[in-house]
């Protein structure tokens, strides 16, 4: 067990367990060696910050290039080759392989991100430019505001992350102005689709006009680390309850109770300060709420992903080069394999099918709207073109964006 803001004092105890002398003077004895060694990670530090500030000018560069002179946004074999040059000199150097792999990983997600919102527009310099304002449902350390971060703060703006109670009020700062997106969670690849938000996407003259894919690792976090048998309510967001169903069978002598955000409740058990109650929440918050991590990795699968939408007053037009998504809900004729025709069209043009889901009509006793998402860019004649097809087999359609790919990125063990 562990706490979020526990430190580990590293120069506190000599190895068998006493204080190390020092010599008396400032900076003598093992503690001067502690320092000057500290310093020259720091030093370190500077040079891998410095180094990092110099491949992403580089970066900019080669996105104007390509924007104006490429008609491709990314080359995966040269990724994969730099990639695997890099293992073997780390392996050469005595680092770890898949340490730097990942790293690096890391570093190409992040120039490949930057790259698609420089060819979409989304870099554009302008000192007026006011700062963007980011709404989403919960609190500071929510999994959606991580999602967010991540998400827009490669932005060259200023972003101001702002929370709200409800999807709806994320989703009505949006509509008056308040905020310039809201990023909802719509689907988690344990609980499934979440229904509130596809509801409110068909009631709302909104856009779609980026997606995000966040890992979730949930802990189970305590005022302090106590045994799990002395905790007696545990509180989360019923999303993040379902997916840690499995782990809260085994904790029979323990009350669920849901919250409308994991990190509210977190925020809870670091107010209410009682040493029985817990929550599911992030690592995150708890270090935002000075919480212990009893447990993490509570979910009931271990690859346990959140996709979340990013929506907008206006639609996005995704440049030709950049692998796109588009999203429409619709509602069928009331005619015999209505359906498996709307479908047929999307495969014999050559679409391909990422998500259907559907939702009753209100007042309408076993008719459903179908929400979809294949892709592609609206902006392609086939895509076009198929759509056009789609139209007389619809009593209604709403195209609802078409949007840049978020790829789920998997880093395979090498060990």
């Amino acid at each position: 067990m562990e706490t979020a803001n526990q430190r580990i004092d590293d120069d506190a105890r000599a190895p068998g367990g006493e204080a190390p002398e020092t010599d008396g003077a400032p900076g003598g004895g093992a503690r001067g060696g502690l320092d000057r060694l500290r310093a020259s990670l720091d030093e370190i530090d500077r040079r891998i910050l410095g180094a990092l500030a110099e491949r992403q000018r580089l970066i900019e560069e080669t996105a104007r290039w390509k924007a104006s002179a490429a008609d491709f946004l990314r080359d995966p074999a040269r990724e994969e080759a730099m990639l695997g040059r890099l293992r073997e000199e780390a392996r050469e150097l005595g680092l770890d392989g898949f340490y730097v792999t990942a790293l690096f990983r890391q570093i190409v997600e992040h120039a490949v991100r930057f790259q698609v919102d420089h060819f979409n527009g989304q870099h554009a310099e302008d000192a007026a430019r006011p700062p963007l304002v980011v709404a989403y449902q919960g609190t500071d350390g929510a999994y959606s505001h991580l999602a967010a971060q991540h998400h827009f703060s490669g932005r060259a703006h200023t972003v101001d992350y702002r929370g709200h109670e409800t999807f709806l009020g994320a989703v009505e700062a949006v509509e008056h102005g308040d905020s310039t997106y809201a990023l909802l969670p719509i689907e988690n690849t344990t609980a499934g689709s979440i229904n509130e938000v596809y509801d409110l996407l068909a009631e709302r003259d909104l856009w779609i006009v980026g997606e995000e894919v966040l890992a979730v690792d949930h802990c189970l976090l305590a005022l302090s680390p106590v045994a799990l048998s002395h905790i007696r309510r545990i509180a989360s967001h019923p999303q993040a309850i379902a997916q840690c169903g499995d782990f809260l069978r085994g904790l029979s002598h323990c009350r669920v109770e849901s919250w409308p955000d994991t990190a509210m409740a977190a925020r809870r058990v670091r107010d209410e300060k009682d040493l029985s109650l817990a929550a599911i929440a992030s690592a995150e918050a708890a270090r935002r709420y000075g919480l212990a991590i009893l447990r993490r990795g509570i979910a009931n699968r271990a690859a346990n992903y959140t996709r979340f939408v990013a929506v907008a007053r206006e639609p996005l037009r995704p440049d030709p080069r950049v692998p796109a998504k588009t999203s429409l809900c619709f509602v069928t004729i009331h005619e015999h394999g209505a359906l498996a025709r709307c479908l047929e069209v999307l495969a014999r043009r050559g679409l391909n099918l990422t998500k259907l889901e559907s939702r009753p009509l209100a007042d309408n006793p076993w008719q459903y709207r179908f929400y979809l998402d294949f892709e592609g860019n609206a902006a392609d004649p086939e895509v076009d073109r198929a759509l056009a097809e789609l139209e007389p087999l619809t009593r209604q359609m709403r195209v609802m964006g078409s949007y840049p790919v978020r790829r789920l990125e998997t880093t395979p063990r090498e060990r």
